[in-house]
């Protein structure tokens, strides 16, 4: 049982990162995507291409090849190469497609099974949870700069500033309740599609 939460959880917390880039994307102007502070800084754009490749090498064959794949260029990530908000989306909607299919394939039993990136051994688990680290991290810095670059004001993607008392008073108005946090995210962003 706690298995198959775990793949659940997981499944559901990708699901959210995916979609803060999602909204950051939606709030910005085009040139915002590849605007970069300064030579050493990387663009939005930047970001996603390196998520795409990562998440390429790391997911195809996921349980059958080492997850730095000789294929993979990584250097070649770093480089100003994505020029249009399709091609940006597009990378990283494939990258995460790849990643979701990977996931969905697994079934409990294989969490203790080993893989290897870069011929360092992994579990399954800590596999998935080496990628749930990462991937925040630079989704984190994808928001941070959609913060600082939108012009028509930034809608808030969790608890709008000065918000969090009336956002508290809500939750705390209801019973007590076992949910996933994302849960009520995912269902909002279901409704708009």
């Amino acid at each position: 049982m706690m298995t198959n939460d775990y793949l659940n959880s997981v499944r559901k917390q990708f699901e959210y990162y995916k979609q803060l880039g999602d909204k950051t994307f939606s709030q910005l102007q085009d040139e915002c995507l590849f605007w970069k502070y300064n030579d050493e800084s990387n663009s939005i754009a930047v970001i996603v291409k390196h998520l795409w490749g990562n998440m390429l090498s790391r997911w195809t064959d996921f349980l059958t090849s080492d997850g730095e794949k000789e294929w993979r260029d990584r250097d070649s990530e770093f480089e100003d190469t994505i020029k249009s908000r399709k091609e940006l989306v597009d990378k990283w909607n494939e990258g995460w497609n790849c990643l979701f299919e990977a996931l969905n394939a697994l079934k409990p039993e294989d969490l203790d099974k080993m893989i290897y990136i870069r011929n360092q051994g992994h579990t399954i688990t800590e596999a998935i949870n080496r990628q749930l680290a990462h991937y925040p991290y630079h989704i984190g810095q994808i928001v941070f700069l959609g913060k600082m670059l939108s012009e028509n004001g930034w809608s808030s993607l969790s608890i709008p500033k000065g918000k969090s008392q009336d956002f508290n008073a809500e939750k705390f108005s209801k019973p007590k309740q076992t949910a996933h946090f994302t849960d009520e995210f995912l269902k909002d962003k279901e409704k708009k599609e």
